[in-house]
């Protein structure tokens, strides 16, 4: 009888490990259950969202890009540029990454992206290079925006660089013939003898002129060169004269001494003014970094380069 007993509780613990067991269980499926009920809530609303984005960049796209039409063809950007102006694939994609196709007043910005085949592009032409001095030790022109540097020097040949503008900066750029003259130009500009005057727009309003003295340090960010005020940096002076004010836009002259790389473009952010339509340093988006070149005296020389056209834009 005893026995009889002993075995129906051993039988009573043994049900009621189990059912303890079966409870854990099923509050560890509730609970997961739960969790994928609100991963699924989550996910359904990405997926809300991103169809809204994409409803919205598509509607975007067809009254932007297509002049409101609508068209379910779609093809790459640069192979429509190509066939529009019946040019090689590989020109229409350079075009677009030199910053030269638009459509309306949007710049188009991936050239794989996909639009509508009935998009129209408007396609800015790349100025010729102006010559404006040459002799035996150097060759002086006006680069156009757009071009870099080193693309000039080689349709000089056997004339190097002396100094470089950036891609969209136009203005006057130097290349020497000769190696003793080469020498003599670096000299001045390392001793501050050369006198380099830019003008530029810039956001805001602009009023004081102002001599910034700040040190620039220069990093690589995706490959390209960007440019910080720092401490650490080398030393860079950049006087700013004021020259005109139109809206919320100015016109401001430049003389800079070192030349650091984005020297001008790094200052005038530091100051709260950068440089229409240069993204890069906190400038709106435009047709090109709204800066050039204006003059250059080197070793009893000087030379100049009118503004470009698309500079009287503001002041009208």
């Amino acid at each position: 009888m005893a026995s009889d007993k002993k075995e129906a509780a051993v039988k009573r613990a043994a049900r009621k490990r189990s059912v303890a067991k079966e409870r854990v269980k099923a509050k560890a499926y509730a609970k997961a259950d739960a969790k994928r009920d609100e991963k699924k809530k989550v996910y359904k609303k990405k997926l809300s969202a991103n169809a809204a984005i994409r409803e919205q960049y598509e509607a975007d796209t067809q009254s932007s890009y297509s002049g409101g039409k609508s068209s379910g063809e779609v093809e790459k950007a640069y192979k429509l540029v190509a066939a529009q102006e019946g040019i090689s694939n590989g020109q229409a994609k350079s075009m677009i990454d030199r910053g030269l196709v638009y459509v309306g007043n949007k710049k188009v910005m991936i050239a794989r992206g996909e639009l509508s085949v009935k998009t129209e592009f408007k396609v800015q032409r790349i100025e010729k290079i102006r010559p404006i001095f040459e002799n035996d030790d150097l060759i002086v022109v006006d680069k156009p925006a757009f071009l870099n540097s080193d693309e000039i020097e080689r349709q000089f040949k056997g004339a190097r660089l002396l100094h470089r503008l950036d891609r969209e900066t136009s203005g006057v750029l130097i290349l020497v013939k000769n190696e003793e003259f080469r020498l003599k130009a670096i000299q001045a500009f390392s001793q501050d003898e050369v006198y380099k005057e830019y003008v530029a727009w810039v956001e805001g309003v602009f009023i004081d002129e102002v001599m910034i003295d700040k040190p620039i340090v220069t990093e690589k960010r995706h490959n390209k060169a960007y440019s910080k005020v720092s401490q650490q940096g080398k030393p860079a002076r950049s006087e700013v004269y004021p020259l005109e004010v139109s809206g919320k836009k100015s016109k401001v002259k430049i003389i800079i001494h070192e030349g650091r790389t984005h020297q001008i473009r790094t200052h005038l952010r530091s100051i709260n003014f950068p440089i229409v339509g240069d993204e890069l340093y906190g400038g709106h988006r435009a047709q090109r970094v709204m800066l050039h070149a204006k003059k250059v005296t080197l070793l009893g020389k000087t030379f100049e380069a009118p503004e470009p056209k698309v500079f009287r834009h503001f002041s009208e």
